[in-house]
């Protein structure tokens, strides 16, 4: 069966700066997967290598056997859609209108939205707890509130692979606990989750699989609970082995429980 995401020796350079360097992994369908690292590592790039919107320098990504970056952008936006960082919106466009914006893909030449786009809109408001914020301006809300929406924008796009771009970023823990929740139900729909996170301590109990970008450009991949020591968190964020909050560690444990 051919994997959902996978990279294979995969390479990039930004002009004469190496970002990336020999990266394999693969995404099967149904996971949660976590990509762990410090920022420069390369985590915003892979999203973007497996979201079509980068070429990778080496090396092979292949999304359902196809090359993200070749595809065509209605196809690949029918299976893959990438939550950004940031998502900077020049005009004063409504909650309501960003998150329609999902529905592109979909969307004939000569028609307007049917009632599947409509309710496809409905269901990403509601899922991300948005609904209220519709016919607020997008760029007059909070980041949490802008976090959600961006969230729900993926969302409705409805596709197999869901990329997200440090998703937790401004939402406090209470949302944060929600998110968590809204990918176990995605999950449970079939939607394929590959995340970058800085959050590690939510990490444990909610993805089933992580792999951590060292400063060297190598990768340590494995289930949370085995690889997200503090020898190999300290590597890859340079700190002093045995620092990492207490926090963390009671979450491993419990996961491994």
């Amino acid at each position: 069966m051919t994997p959902l995401l996978q990279f294979f020796n995969v390479g990039f350079h930004y002009d004469e700066r190496q970002v990336l360097s020999n990266v394999s992994f693969t995404v099967h369908a149904g996971t949660c997967v976590a990509l762990v690292g410090a920022n420069g590592s390369g985590k915003t790039t892979l999203l973007r290598m497996a979201s079509g919107a980068l070429a990778a320098s080496s090396g092979v990504v292949s999304l359902e056997g196809q090359t993200p970056s070749k595809m065509p952008h209605r196809l690949r936006s029918r299976l893959v859609a990438l939550v950004p960082q940031q998502l900077d919106i020049p005009f004063d466009f409504t909650v309501q209108q960003i998150v329609a914006q999902g529905r592109t893909p979909y969307l004939g030449l000569l028609r307007g939205p049917s009632q599947t786009d409509h309710l496809a809109v409905e269901r990403a408001l509601d899922l991300t707890d948005t609904a209220d914020l519709r016919h607020r301006i997008f760029n007059e809300l909070s980041g949490g509130e802008r976090q959600r929406v961006k969230i729900a924008l993926g969302l409705a796009q409805e596709a197999k692979l869901l990329l997200l771009d440090e998703p937790t970023q401004n939402l406090d823990i209470g949302r944060q606990t929600e998110l968590l929740i809204l990918f176990d139900r995605l999950r449970d729909e079939g939607i394929t989750i590959l995340a970058s996170i800085h959050d590690i301590h939510l990490i444990p109990g909610s993805f089933s699989e992580a792999h951590i970008l060292n400063p060297d450009q190598s990768m340590t991949s494995g289930m949370p609970a085995d690889i997200l020591t503090s020898e190999n968190l300290s590597k890859a964020f340079r700190f002093t082995p045995g620092r990492f909050p207490s926090t963390f560690h009671q979450a491993l444990a419990q996961e491994a429980q």
